[in-house]
């Protein structure tokens, strides 16, 4: 009976982390005859698990959405990663989510075990989460995007870019991605026989049409790489600074533009991330304590010339000062 249970919960885990298996995938994984596998599956129905099944060579399992949200399996990295990132959501800029992510998280940490609580609680206090400047986005529309991708099946919507009449488009999602404040659809556009990036905010109307696609090579490193070269978006630069201040005087001085990692009672390391070198040497220049460029060489190169250009001025003070 151990046995059996066990494996029902290794089932049940699988049906929630994919929208469609085949039976013969899923017995695979389990370790067990399709016979079993049909009584497992049985056994989840009786205790109200809605999984729906179809017949033939694209025939399977998947567990459909019901009357009420079935309890979910999650291991302890899960369980933690949910609780901080629900944490986060009402900065995300996705439309409605700021109340339901307090509800979520009340819910979640409430159900958490000490030892992960005291997790949650760690990452939450040292994560800093700038509030989103960019247009909001419609959780439907980001979640149905987002499944689509991970299931790989093509997905039709109406997109409406830049200057131009609204269109509609048929693709092969390939990832989400976050930048800048908005956020991107990186996908195979099957009406242009290309790599496009689209924006959610401008996207309408997303719909999985049912029909799974094998996965494509990106032109790219990643899809971050990708979006940033289809937008013209600037790479931004990661700066570390070893700075002679105690860490409590940086962070005050940086807020949450920056990421500050305690060396010592009287020294820390700076992390900050920025398109711009302006703003890393103007805060450096707030804390008002000596400081070692440790990367990257541009922003060194950067702090040399702001360094020559201010010794220059104080050169012309002295030159044109009246005598006595």
């Amino acid at each position: 009976m151990a046995n059996t249970s066990a494996r029902t919960l290794r089932l049940l885990s699988l049906l929630q982390t994919h929208r469609h298996w085949s039976g013969l995938e899923l017995a695979d994984r389990l370790g067990v005859s399709e016979r079993t596998l049909r009584r497992d599956i049985e056994r989840l129905r009786e205790l109200g698990y809605p999984i729906g099944a179809a017949r033939g060579t694209d025939g399977g399992y998947q567990l459909a959405a019901g009357a009420v949200l079935p309890p979910l399996l999650l291991d302890d990295e899960e369980a933690v990663a949910l609780a901080v990132g629900v944490g986060d959501a009402a900065q995300s800029g996705i439309a409605g989510m700021e109340e339901a992510s307090l509800r979520a998280l009340t819910k979640v940490v409430r159900v958490l075990p000490p030892r992960l609580r005291a997790r949650v609680d760690a990452l939450r206090a040292m994560t800093l989460s700038a509030a989103a400047s960019g247009p909001v986005v419609a959780a439907g529309v980001l979640t149905a995007v987002a499944q689509a991708c991970r299931d790989e099946e093509r997905l039709r919507f109406g997109y409406t870019a830049r200057g131009s009449a609204p269109t509609e488009r048929e693709v092969e999602p390939h990832r989400v991605v976050a930048l800048g404040g908005r956020w991107y659809l990186v996908a195979y556009d099957l009406g242009r026989h290309d790599w496009r990036s689209f924006r959610l905010d401008r996207l309408t109307e997303p719909a999985a049409t049912g029909t799974r696609f094998r996965p494509r090579t990106l032109p790219a490193e990643d899809a971050v790489a990708f979006v940033q070269a289809a937008s013209g978006a600037p790479v931004p630069y990661t700066v570390e600074v070893l700075v002679h201040a105690p860490a409590s005087r940086v962070r005050q001085a940086v807020g949450r533009w920056g990421t500050v990692d305690p060396l010592d009672q009287d020294s820390c390391r700076l992390t900050m991330t920025s398109v711009s070198l302006d703003w890393p040497t103007q805060a450096l220049g707030n804390v008002g304590a000596e400081f070692e460029v440790l990367g990257p060489p541009e922003f060194a190169a950067h702090v040399q010339e702001w360094g020559a250009r201010f010794v220059r001025a104080t050169r012309f003070v002295r030159a044109t000062r009246a005598p006595g």
